[in-house]
């Protein structure tokens, strides 16, 4: 099969995919959720042959089946792990071996965790603190300084600092009622700034969806 034969194939598909979504404006029917499985399917059949591709084969080389005479027996013991812990994994599809299943939940959650705490950290905390720092020491004070304040506000924000009056009614006081509003204000703007960005962003991709299947429309019609 030609490349050509390919690509008319893929344009067809792709045309008819994309009309059995825009079916759901209509009401939710067949077509719809056939097209929706079919993305679904294709992106799991994706990332199960890169995820053997390029993360699995790849480790099990460096490791279990080394060429290297160099390479040590604790080596290669670490590279049996992962599968190990994989298949602790697949018997919490067992219901009488699910218990031992959780260990490997539980190493998967910690290791997940750990590496998500310290990316926040070094990725986003710290890259923050040097910016906000870096602002004071340029001429735009005034972004170092609204940076700052909407930092400390919104941290104000997603904090419950409140007292207890006589009569057992819970109030903020007046400075962090304040700085609570003001955060308010900074996290608002933020949402929206970010929903228009995405707004923005999947019109994009919706123009240029219609635009390809346009020229292919135009280019069968041409042939």
């Amino acid at each position: 099969m030609t490349i050509e034969n390919l690509d008319l194939i893929a344009g067809w598909a792709g045309l008819v995919l994309t009309l059995m979504v825009f079916s759901y404006l209509l009401a939710d029917n067949f077509l719809y959720r056939i097209a929706v499985h079919v993305l679904i399917g294709t992106a799991a059949a994706y990332i199960a042959i890169a995820a053997v591709e390029e993360v699995l084969l790849p480790w099990l080389r460096a490791t279990v089946f080394s060429d290297d005479a160099e390479t040590s027996a604790s080596i290669r013991a670490l590279g049996v792990l992962p599968i190990f812990l994989g298949a602790l994994l697949l018997l919490k599809a067992s219901p009488r071996f699910a218990r031992m299943g959780n260990f490997g939940t539980v190493f998967m959650i910690g290791i997940g965790t750990g590496v998500a705490l310290v990316g926040a950290v070094i990725g986003t905390v710290l890259p923050l603190a040097r910016d906000a720092s870096n602002s004071f020491d340029h001429e735009s004070v005034l972004n170092g300084a609204i940076l700052l304040v909407g930092t400390l506000c919104t941290l104000v924000y997603f904090q419950y600092l409140s007292r207890r009056r006589s009569d057992g009614e819970t109030v903020n006081r007046v400075h962090i009622r304040t700085l609570r509003f003001v955060g308010q204000g900074f996290v608002t703007l933020t949402l929206g700034a970010l929903y228009a960005s995405a707004i923005l962003t999947s019109l994009s991709i919706f123009s240029s969806v219609i635009q390809d299947q346009l020229r292919f429309i135009l280019d069968q019609l041409g042939g």
